[in-house]
């Protein structure tokens, strides 16, 4: 009787190993297109034997174990490699949008407006007596101060946007940890009741890559289960269960960065004095971010404030050398609004010009009418080496500041399509070892249905010979 009963036993587990198999067939199908699932294995291991005089018999088998099939190196690898991604992203997207400041292949731009400009002066040289070559020196003056402006604000529209961003990516940043450590949590209390926490690794894993992404981090697991991530070189942001919080906010100007610009703090908890840990964000697509909007936006804006200044105060100092057409001493053809950010956001056209072209100077003596020897030597302003302490023309540093731009943009796309080429292809191979193929859980779900029906057998088995051997005694 009792080898029946063990023939009943062998058969009720292995039933079981194949429901425990089933479940696990259909969890893999129905996750296989969740972003960072391992696919999972039943590990099954022999049950312990029966002795029977000098016989060992066989008991069946039990279900020891379900595993995730995952490499943990090259989720490592993974990790790192779309951190480099998100750096090149965040880069890449805000300098695609600088690019466009500069675009003169679509709208007229700054470098045209300094032609017309300076056109306009040689017209007025041939001519200084003409008042409508006077108006059109105005008027072109405005058209440059206006793109001047044009182009300051738009730079510093794209700072205020990528503050924006920096806001908003914190903000994901702090969820993602504070998700991190109730994943610690529930690691390590599913590890002490003695199970591989397969789904919460998973998900686990997928949010330190997004993290990665975000902002560059440092992570490493130990031996209780749990993960400890920092970012930065010394903001702790998930240590056991816990998780730390940063936060974005608008502080003063300083060497690295305008007015009102967010700085990135790090809270170690609600009563610490938040220190700031900007300069330690290097990568992510804050580190991108941060790049172009505290380095290339403020090179950039310091050019073009460097150009204003430069082309303003050359045209004055000419032209205050200069008479009007009343045979007045000339003054400032320009002029800049003090107590601004930036100068080619405060450039203007003097006052007594924009009222009166007539105070426009085109000769070095009064009562000389056809004069034009401060008008000539305006126009020629254009081409003399002015900037960069006399190393360029305007028209030369302009077509250089732009020429960089174009190929900062170009070296960053670049860059970005190759790094995610690398991305690909390291998810192709995770995909080839962790992900779910159909066609092998389908083999897999026949072959357990089978070994049920031939469990389910076998107890049918037993029970009529339960039966035969009752109906025996009977007799």
């Amino acid at each position: 009787m009792s080898k029946i009963n063990s023939m009943m036993d062998t058969g009720r587990r292995s039933m079981m190993n194949s429901q425990t198999a089933l479940q696990t067939v259909g969890h893999n199908i129905a996750n296989k297109t969740t972003e960072g699932f391992s696919r999972q294995r039943v590990e099954l291991q022999t049950s312990e034997a029966v002795g029977s005089g000098k016989l060992r018999i066989g008991t069946g088998s039990k279900t020891a174990l379900i595993t995730r099939i995952n490499n943990p190196y090259l989720e490592k690898q993974i990790g790192g490699e779309q951190a480099k991604l998100g750096y090149y992203e965040g880069r890449g997207d805000a300098m695609v949008r600088v690019e466009q400041v500069y675009n003169e292949q679509v709208n007229k731009g700054l470098n045209s407006y300094m032609g017309d400009f300076f056109n306009a002066f040689r017209e007025f040289s041939n001519n200084p007596e003409n008042l409508a070559t006077r108006t059109q020196v105005k008027e072109t003056a405005e058209f440059l101060t206006r793109d001047f402006k044009r182009v300051s604000k738009q730079l510093s529209d794209i700072q205020r946007d990528i503050d924006q961003q920096v806001i908003t990516h914190i903000h994901e940043i702090n969820e993602i940890a504070r998700e991190v450590g109730n994943l610690n949590e529930k690691v390590q209390s599913i590890q002490i009741a003695g199970g591989p926490a397969n789904d919460e690794r998973d998900r686990r894993d997928l949010l330190i890559k997004q993290l990665g992404e975000k902002i560059n981090i440092r992570w490493a697991e130990g031996e209780d289960g749990m993960v400890t991530v920092s970012a930065g070189n010394s903001a702790l942001l998930v240590a056991g269960y816990d998780a730390k919080t940063l936060e974005a906010k608008g502080t003063p100007a300083n060497d690295t960065k305008g007015e009102g610009a967010v700085d990135v703090f790090y809270l170690s908890s609600e009563r610490a004095t938040p220190y700031s840990i900007t300069n330690q964000i290097v990568g992510g697509k804050l580190g991108g971010l941060l790049e172009v909007r505290d380095k290339i936006i403020n090179d950039l804006h310091a050019n073009v404030d460097q150009m204003a200044v430069t082309l303003g105060e050359s045209v004055n100092e000419l032209h205050r050398q200069g008479f009007d057409a009343y045979n007045n001493k000339a003054g400032d053809f320009f002029s800049f609004q003090e107590g601004g950010e930036h100068y080619a956001a405060d450039m203007y056209i003097a006052k007594e010009v924009q009222e009166d072209v007539g105070r426009i100077a085109s000769g070095l003596i009064p009562n000389a009418p056809a004069d034009n020897r401060v008008s000539t030597k305006i126009s020629q302003l254009q081409q003399t080496a002015l900037m960069d302490e006399g190393r360029f023309s305007l028209d030369d540093f302009y077509n250089s500041m732009v020429g960089q731009v174009g190929i900062q943009t170009k070296r960053t796309q670049t860059a970005q399509d190759a790094q995610s080429d690398i991305v690909k292809q390291l998810g192709n191979i995770r995909e080839s070892i962790s992900g779910v193929s159909l066609d092998e859980e389908t083999t897999k779900l026949i072959e357990y249905q089978k070994a049920f029906d031939a469990a389910a057998r076998l107890i049918r088995t037993a029970d009529e010979i339960f039966d035969t051997v009752l109906n025996l005694k009977r007799m």
